[in-house]
C-alpha cells in the first residue's frame, strides 16, 4: 500500500485536514502503523494533494445545502436527464498487495479506518463521477470492471432510486438498471405515473463485483460516502431502496422481507423499502407487494 500514490495522496490530505482542525493525536490500524513505520518521506517532498479522485470544480447545485431543504414552489418538477458515463477502464489495475488468491473473498488489511469518511463537500454532481473514476478504496477497482457506472436520471428529482450495483450491461455502458431488472424498474417507474428521466437512480457501489455478486459489506462501506454526497446533492423528497444492499449501507438495516413496505428516515429524507427488480424477476408473486409499496410512494409525493 505504501508505493499505491492515490492511497498516500488520500492519507497526506486527511491527516492535513485533521492537522487544520487542530487534532494532533490519530489511531491507526496496525497494518497503516507498519506502512508509515516503512515509508520515509523524502526532503522537499510535496505535502499539498487534491482531494481523492482529482479536483472539485464546475457548477453544480449549491453543494453545502442540507438535505432537507424545502424546495421553492416555482422550482420545476422535472428537467431534461442526463447520464454520467465514465471513460472506460484501459485494463485491470495490479491487483491489491494484500488480497488473497481468491478475489471474491480478498480482503484489505492496511487503508486506516480513520479513512471511512471521505470529505466530498466541494464535490458537485459534475465532478463527483471524476472522483468515482478514480476511486482504490476498495479491491473492486482491481478485479475487472470496464467502468464505473454513477447515475441516470435528473439532478433535480423529487424520487430517487438507489440499488445495490452494476451487473454486466449496466458495466459494459456505464448506466445503471439498464439490464433486465433495469427494463422493469422502468416499468414501475411508468407505472407510478412517471418518466424514467424524472427520477434519480444511483447505486450503492459504482464498480462491478465479480460474476455479478453481492458487493461484500466493506465493499458497500467502502462506496457509501459517494451515494450519500449525491443524496446531498439531489436533495429528493423522497427515496426507495431497492433490495438488502442499500436496506444495510444506507439505513442500517438487515432483513428486507420483513422490512420492506415500511417508511425510514434518512436525514429527514423519507425512505421506502422495496424489493430489487432483479428479485422481482425470480420471484413474480411478489410484484403485487413491490406495487404496493410503490403506491405509498406515490401517495407520499401526492401523484394520483
Amino acid at each position: 500500500m505504501a508505493d499505491d500514490p492515490n492511497i498516500l495522496d488520500t492519507v497526506i490530505s486527511w491527516l492535513e485536514k485533521e492537522k487544520r482542525q487542530g487534532r494532533r493525536r490519530i489511531r491507526l490500524s496496525a497494518g497503516a502503523q507498519r506502512v508509515f513505520a516503512e515509508t520515509k518521506p523524502s526532503a522537499g517532498a510535496a505535502r499539498s494533494a487534491p482531494a481523492p479522485g482529482g479536483t472539485p470544480g464546475g457548477s453544480g447545485r449549491d453543494a453545502h445545502a442540507p438535505v432537507g431543504t424545502a424546495r421553492s414552489p416555482d422550482r420545476p418538477t422535472a428537467t431534461p436527464s442526463y447520464r454520467h458515463t465514465a471513460t472506460p477502464v484501459p485494463a485491470p489495475a495490479p491487483a491489491l498487495q494484500h488480497e488473497t488468491r481468491n478475489a471474491q473473498h480478498a480482503t484489505v488489511s492496511d487503508i486506516p479506518s480513520d479513512l471511512s469518511m471521505l470529505d466530498l463537500a466541494a464535490y458537485t454532481l459534475e465532478t463527483l463521477p471524476a472522483a468515482v473514476a478514480a476511486c482504490k478504496r476498495c479491491r473492486l477497482h482491481a478485479l475487472g470492471r470496464t467502468r464505473t457506472v454513477f447515475s441516470d436520471g435528473s439532478p433535480t428529482a423529487r424520487l430517487m432510486f438507489i440499488g445495490e450495483g452494476p451487473g454486466a450491461d449496466e458495466d459494459a455502458q456505464g448506466v445503471p438498471f439498464v439490464g433486465a431488472a433495469g427494463q422493469l424498474l422502468t416499468r414501475m417507474i411508468e407505472a407510478m405515473r412517471l418518466k424514467r428521466g424524472e427520477v434519480y437512480i444511483a447505486n450503492i457501489v459504482k464498480c462491478r463485483p465479480p460474476g455479478n455478486r453481492t458487493p461484500l459489506e466493506d465493499e458497500g462501506g467502502a462506496c457509501l460516502p459517494y451515494v450519500q454526497r449525491q443524496v446531498e446533492l439531489v436533495k429528493p423528497e423522497v427515496i426507495v431502496v431497492l433490495g438488502a444492499t442499500p436496506f444495510l449501507h444506507l439505513l442500517g438495516q438487515k432483513g428486507i422481507m420483513a422490512g420492506r413496505g415500511k417508511w425510514y428516515d434518512y436525514r429527514g429524507i423519507p425512505v421506502m423499502a422495496t424489493y430489487h427488480p432483479a428479485f422481482l424477476l425470480r420471484m413474480s408473486g411478489k410484484k403485487a407487494e413491490a406495487w404496493a409499496d410503490l403506491q405509498q410512494v406515490m401517495k407520499k409525493l401526492g401523484i394520483q
